[in-house]
């Protein structure tokens, strides 16, 4: 009798840390799937997606925000929220802000720093809310379904909305696939790393749904006609995996690493050192990158008359200084009237300044890879930290051919974002197949 009455109060105590645990991981999903697939689904770039004057935009991730903050307050563990705190990140942030001040426009400025704030907490809260293993693996598998199962059907029932169309602006793009996103260079990434949840859906043993994501997202990726994603993600899989199989998991650090350094002697670096230019020249048919190395000559010229401050919070492009400028004869492209500048690195000098950027490549880029050689050495850690990796080497070789560091809600920026702090969270906090 005082046996069964022992296991009901032990049951009934069970009841709410299963229930808590639950409540997380659904917590979880719903601000990822909701990052990702946006309250404008479809909505092609240079619609009102992501601006901050758009009420839809600013009441949707505002309150997502607010349920982000409330969920890791109310369910996650302490130590996986100390875990994400770091001194260099708020002197990033503080350059961000700064930024923003010395803006033609500040008060627009600061309403983008806002909404990339409340990307950035979101993201860190689907970091903090699942307890184990399978939480992390329930969140990205309903997500990656869910964007998946969107975007497919949204080629049939949608065509005109999940593909480009017939883009008379760009017409290099038309009918390529972009599902929910914006643009095809928006879903291209973000099914790169869809396909890297894949692998590791798979090699935590949950094979079918692993192996469904995987596909899935593979198939897209190359029906987006991205050639640079199309070509980064086997590289980029084979670069972090093969040297954990083989117990050299430093060397993916160093190989990632490395690879930055050639990424960037052979994009900038053409512009910057003929060398490297002539190389490229005799290696590839386009050594301009359809037409990117004129925006670069152009940024670089720029951010030699203002190196330190920059122009302002998402302020360059559109500021007097581009769009009332001369016509660049001498440049193979007119880059008045570009929403970016095609590398992340070179948008984040022009618009924030040298300091900053500096800044950024240490968060970004050097932090985590000290992270992930730091990582834990328990099963579960590993592998999610493989996972981050591959997303994080993918992000920052693709920012040498396209902008997204610190856009807002920009879902390339969100998962970056989740693969730096991810690997963090692994180096700091040790996970469990499933907690008990």
């Amino acid at each position: 009798m005082s046996n069964t009455a022992s296991l009901r109060r032990t049951d009934s105590r069970a009841r709410p840390a299963i229930s808590m645990r639950m409540a997380a991981i659904v917590l979880a999903t719903l601000i990822l799937s909701v990052l990702l697939i946006s309250f404008r689904p479809y909505q092609p770039a240079g619609g009102t997606e992501g601006e901050g004057g758009d009420l839809i935009n600013q009441l949707g991730f505002g309150g997502l925000g607010g349920l982000a903050i409330l969920s890791v307050l109310m369910l996650a563990k302490p130590r996986t929220i100390a875990a994400m705190a770091s001194p260099l990140w708020l002197l990033m942030l503080g350059f961000v802000v700064l930024s923003s001040r010395v803006s033609p426009d500040p008060q627009a400025a600061l309403r983008a720093v806002i909404f990339t704030m409340i990307g950035m907490i979101c993201v860190i809260s689907v970091l903090c809310l699942p307890r184990d293993g399978d939480g992390f693996s329930m969140t990205l598998t309903v997500s990656a379904a869910l964007v998946l199962m969107l975007s497919y059907a949204g080629l049939v029932l949608v065509p005109d909305l999940a593909t480009h169309g017939y883009d008379a602006l760009e017409p290099q793009n038309s009918y390529l696939w972009r599902g929910v996103f914006s643009h095809k260079n928006v879903a291209a990434p973000v099914m790169a790393a869809f396909f890297f949840a894949g692998i590791y859906l798979m090699r935590r043993r949950w094979f079918i749904s692993g192996a469904l994501v995987a596909i899935g997202a593979l198939v897209f990726v190359t029906q987006t006609g991205s050639k640079t994603s199309t070509a980064l993600v086997p590289l980029v899989a084979l670069m972090v995996a093969l040297p954990g199989i083989l117990g050299l998991r430093p060397l993916a650090a160093a190989g990632v690493f490395a690879a930055q350094i050639v990424f960037f002697c052979f994009t900038i670096g053409t512009v910057l050192f003929p060398p490297f230019a002539r190389i490229v020249e005799s290696l590839v048919s386009d050594p301009t990158f359809t037409g990117r190395t004129s925006i670069w000559r152009f940024v670089l010229e720029k951010l030699a008359e203002r190196p330190w401050t920059g122009y302002g919070f998402e302020s360059f492009w559109s500021t007097p200084v581009v769009m009332e400028a001369a016509n660049p004869y001498y440049l193979d492209w007119d880059v008045r009237g570009i929403v970016h500048g095609h590398n992340g690195y070179l948008d984040i000098a022009v618009t924030m300044g040298i300091p900053a950027l500096i800044c950024a490549v240490i968060v970004i880029i050097l932090m985590p890879l000290v992270d992930y050689v730091r990582c834990r050495r328990n099963r579960e850690n590993v592998l999610l930290a493989d996972f981050f990796m591959m997303i994080l080497t993918f992000s920052t070789l693709n920012a040498f051919l396209e902008s997204f560091f610190f856009r807002r809600v920009d879902p390339v920026w969100l998962m970056l974002v989740l693969a730096i702090f991810g690997l963090r969270m692994t180096a700091r906090v040790a996970l469990s197949p499933r907690e008990k």
